[in-house]
């Protein structure tokens, strides 16, 4: 076996001796939904942080370098904790900043680092942690540089989603979905990738071929695929080949979701999500309602379906969505597509319910909905797994768990 293979994609253990004198962390956001969960979990945890707020996200330079001068002088932060590299500039001033001050940056991606490290410099490997929800991206995320790598999947805030939370009559459906259709992020990517006509022409065979492939990289795709294609591609330089990148992926991801979704259409169905359903599903008998927020909305949304119903996006072709987590701890039945991971974070058949593609997914559907006993127990067994092992909470003291492993330094904390 290959010295990456599976053995490596495991959540760092939970901290010991950071857990007992835990550092303090310096945590960067804007607006990002999982830096307020971190925070919240810092604070049931006891882990002294500071949330540094760059609302601004275009402030000038001076004013960054002064804002995590004062933070260091402070609130004497042992690490500066971010998300999908949020805070972290593309002229590697804060790079250096961290270098200078002897601050480690830790980075959680919950997106693709694929389409996000390659329009940054490389890295100080041995200040910058980076964890990713997804464990297939372990050896990509090496390859920009990076020593120390963990995989780190998401979780949930079980204070939020727990049952009992009210939602709106018009909420309860036999089976529903949430989620975005793909189909304006898909055309505002490929505009911005302003890719030649040869890779437009190709770019929807493409798309769909990169769905049934079983790689994750979009350049190798089209080098197996259309290596005539690959000059154009890599002609575009770093930033307009992310742009072409992603929007394939989320074509792809566009084509295979709406084949999935349609196996809803016998049963009532109820899609919460952007415009883009409108007119994907337009003359077929969906309810459709407008994107929900995700603090105010989904915590109700998710108990008032027999079936929630999921697909996940194909950036992530073996790792699980935020939904995996999130409907069971609100104490819902989930039945969701087939991912690699799942099976190291539920049980398939007991905690959840899994169906295999677009194909499997109706037959699948009809069962689940057919059968209220199998829902209850399976949506029981689900809250007390996400409770035990899928909260903030955990994840945070395996982050720190990462922390101790590439920062033996830090020791004690502060």
């Amino acid at each position: 076996m290959d010295a990456t293979a599976p053995r490596l994609a495991a959540m760092p253990p939970a901290a010991k001796a950071l857990a007992a004198r835990p550092p303090r962390l310096l945590l960067l956001t804007s607006a990002y939904f999982l830096l307020g969960e971190l925070a919240a979990a810092c604070r049931r945890a006891g882990v002294p942080h500071l949330l540094l707020d760059l609302a601004a996200r275009e402030m000038d330079a001076a004013r960054f370098v002064a804002l995590i001068r004062e933070a260091k002088a402070g609130f004497r932060p042992d690490a500066i904790v971010t998300v999908n590299h949020l805070g972290v500039d593309r002229e590697g001033l804060l790079y250096a900043l961290a270098g200078e001050l002897r601050l480690p940056i830790v980075s959680w991606f919950v997106d693709n680092p694929e389409f996000i490290l390659p329009l940054y410099p490389p890295p100080d490997p041995d200040n910058t942690l980076v964890l990713t929800w997804d464990a297939d991206s372990l050896d990509a995320v090496r390859g920009f540089g990076f020593r120390h790598v963990f995989w780190l999947p998401l979780g949930v805030d079980t204070e939020r989603f727990r049952p009992g939370v009210a939602g709106r009559p018009e909420w309860r459906a036999r089976v529903s979905f949430v989620g975005n259709s793909m189909l304006r992020k898909t055309a505002t990517r490929l505009a911005a990738a302003r890719a030649a006509p040869a890779l437009l022409e190709a770019f929807v065979p493409l798309a769909r071929g990169f769905g049934a492939w079983g790689g994750r990289s979009v350049r190798e795709f089209v080098a197996a695929a259309r290596p005539e294609l690959l000059p154009e591609l890599d002609g575009l330089g770093a930033v307009r080949r992310t742009a072409f990148e992603t929007a394939l992926v989320w074509r792809s991801t566009l084509e295979y979701r709406l084949s999935c979704v349609l196996a809803m259409e016998p049963h009532e169905p109820l899609v919460a999500g952007d415009p883009g359903w409108s007119e994907l599903l337009a003359g077929r008998p969906f309810r459709l309602i407008r994107e929900l927020n995700y603090y105010d909305d989904l915590p109700g949304f998710y108990p008032l379906s027999e079936v929630n119903f999921n697909c996940t996006s194909l950036q992530m072709k073996g790792a699980v969505n935020q939904r995996v987590f999130d409907v069971p701890a609100a104490g819902a039945f989930l039945l969701t597509d087939r991912r690699a991971q799942v099976e190291r974070l539920f049980e398939p058949g007991r905690e959840i319910m899994l169906y295999d593609g677009p194909e499997d997914a109706a037959e699948q559907l009809a069962r689940c909905l057919g059968d209220a006993d199998l829902r209850r127990r399976v949506a029981a067994a689900g809250r007390a797994r996400a409770l035990a092992e899928h909260g903030y909470e955990r994840r945070l003291l395996s982050l720190l768990g990462a922390m101790e492993q590439a920062f033996p330094q830090l020791g004690g904390g502060a």
